[in-house]
């Protein structure tokens, strides 16, 4: 399980600082509100942390959005990672050996699964040494 102090430290290069995680999908994406009453989306497979809406109101009309509910879901993605790796243990969440933010692809061979602490805190370092380096 991540904890606000593995994405704090992690991802707080971004501009934010989380004060609750509101949910998770399978493949380690979080949603949280940060302490200016922002959303954020943490996307590790593309190496992304970023600001999804500014207050609740916004954030509850993403929920009628049809393209942030479809890739927040990736139903095909969660099946074919299902199929590759089986279920997900306790704590893991499936992952991509190498990011598409890193030319990876979504195909099994290029999955794996992982504690989902390990994620964050891996892709967020990855993530800032890329920011970094521009």
């Amino acid at each position: 399980m991540a904890t606000l102090e593995d994405i704090n430290e992690s991802w707080g290069w971004t501009g934010l600082v989380a004060v609750e995680l509101l949910a998770e999908n399978d493949f380690g994406n979080l949603i949280m509100r940060d302490e200016d009453g922002g959303y954020w989306w943490l996307c590790p497979q593309e190496l992304r942390c970023q600001l999804v809406a500014r207050h609740r109101t916004a954030f509850e009309a993403l929920s009628y959005n049809q393209h942030f509910l479809a890739c927040w879901y990736a139903t095909e993605l969660r099946s074919a990672a299902y199929r590759a790796l089986g279920p997900l243990a306790a704590g893991r969440k499936y992952c991509m050996t190498v990011p598409t933010a890193q030319g990876g692809d979504w195909h099994p061979d290029n999955l794996a699964t992982a504690p989902l602490s390990l994620l964050i805190r891996f892709t967020g370092e990855v993530a800032e040494a890329i920011d970094s380096a521009r």
